[in-house]
């Protein structure tokens, strides 16, 4: 039996599940959780804001553990190797996105929280190649919001070439934005950080961040006309897009990892006259994550993490509703 902790309805509080996960398939690993971090998508899926949430729901899909089982077709890791689970648990495997290295964007990839049950719990199964293992440099207790965080801020940076010489602005310093300025400085790119408090102007220089520029400043963002050649958008919320598309430079591009669920007011002509571009991605591949895991460990990057044990799971959820996680929280074994 796993025991886990799972809400028994949309927006119920968490509480001690057990349940019977029956034989381990001949292509999956079962681990042992030492951590699991929570995001913003855990309580979505909790709320069932997305319309496909299963209950009881187990949260939980920036999983660290040790490998205790393998199936019997699985080579590629084995029993006591320690790994991270992200947002996918499972891939086809044979449609031409997988084929092609593309496995994050495969049309029947399974959601490690999505019929199925997560990392809040003791043990979690899932498919051998949906794992990544945790390379010497990365620190385990914090590295499970680099699986599902860490991995959509890092993605487009490959997907879409970002040049070292590239002016790059991030839109909210939060818990991707925070993860955001460190890996772009690291690639080498002159970083500005939008955002509209001042507490968090001198932390984002701390963390990465070249400038800073006020967001809520129509007289900054109109005197930065045409500078940036990428903006990443992390936030949730509708914004004025028309007045970031005017701080891009041509062939720009605004790019978005957060999820806003109103439509995009957008202008053509400023994309038209300026080869401008609008697009938007999910977590990586398991290619992309080991990836992104290599460059942290090298430029020693890190999120910045607040820890709970398992059993205040709830205490945990409040706390990021309410805003008030700094940046990352972590959910580890007692």
């Amino acid at each position: 039996m796993i025991k886990a902790y799972a809400a028994m309805a949309a927006g119920a509080k968490f509480e001690a599940f057990e349940y019977d996960p029956g034989q381990l398939a001949k292509d999956e690993v079962e681990l042992n959780v030492e951590s699991c971090g929570i995001c913003h998508s855990d309580i979505s899926m909790l709320d069932n804001d997305w319309g496909f949430t299963q209950y009881p729901f187990v949260a939980g899909h920036e999983v660290v553990g040790t490998i205790n089982a393998v199936g019997e077709d699985v080579t590629s890791v084995k029993v006591g190797q320690r790994v991270g689970l992200g947002w996918h648990s499972a891939y086809c495997n044979t449609c031409p996105t997988c084929q092609s290295g593309d496995q994050n964007l495969c049309a029947t990839a399974q959601p490690t929280i999505a019929a199925r049950h997560g990392g809040f719990a003791d043990k979690v199964r899932a498919q051998a190649n949906s794992v990544v293992a945790i390379p010497e440099g990365v620190n385990p207790d914090s590295a499970g919001p680099l699986f599902c965080g860490g991995i959509t801020v890092f993605n487009p940076l490959v997907q879409f070439d970002i040049k070292p010489t590239s002016k790059v602005g991030v839109i909210g310093i939060g818990g991707l934005g925070h993860m955001a300025l460190q890996f772009l400085n690291a690639w080498g790119c002159e970083v500005t950080a939008f955002t509209s408090s001042e507490s968090k102007k001198k932390e984002a220089l701390e963390m990465g961040a070249h400038n800073t520029l006020n967001s809520s400043s129509a007289d900054e963002l109109e005197a930065a006309a045409g500078q940036f050649d990428f903006i990443l958008s992390t936030v949730n919320v509708k914004l004025d897009w028309n007045a970031y598309i005017g701080t891009l430079a041509p062939k720009g591009r605004l790019h978005f990892v957060g999820a806003t669920l109103e439509p995009l007011d957008l202008g053509v002509f400023p994309l038209i006259m300026g080869q401008r571009s609008v697009s938007g991605s999910p977590v990586g591949s398991p290619g992309t994550i080991k990836k992104m895991l290599d460059f942290a460990a090298l430029h020693q990057i890190e999120p910045i993490t607040e820890y709970f044990r398992f059993a205040q799971v709830n205490e945990a959820i409040a706390k990021l509703r309410e805003g008030k996680a700094h940046y990352r929280i972590v959910l580890k074994r007692d």
